[in-house]
């Protein structure tokens, strides 16, 4: 599951950092126009691009402590992180309290 995670989070990944295909003439005048909405949407590509790449280093940090045989326990306290939260979000690496 977390290897199919990672996979899909880097194909996310590489659609938001691919060029634009064409951002024309963009100018910022006294009206909204092109040029703002094209600007808006590019701030909100990389906070998600940014929220991803915060996703894909937990993933692989959860990848690793099964490598090392630490998957379940929190990074920061060294509890066991609860099953349900396990289930919900497999790349957790911090127990609730922690979190």
């Amino acid at each position: 599951m977390l290897t199919v995670k990672r996979e899909e989070l880097e194909a996310e990944l590489a659609a938001l950092s691919a060029p634009a295909v064409d951002t024309g003439g963009i100018s910022f005048g006294k009206r909204v126009g092109d040029g703002t909405s094209i600007a808006v949407e590019r701030i909100t590509q990389v906070a998600a691009h940014d929220g991803l790449q915060e996703v894909l280093a937990d993933v692989n940090k959860a990848l690793a402590a099964l490598d090392d045989g630490t998957y379940g326990t929190c990074e920061v306290c060294g509890e066991p992180i609860a099953e349900g939260r396990l289930e919900i979000r497999p790349w957790s690496t911090r127990c609730i309290n922690c979190a």
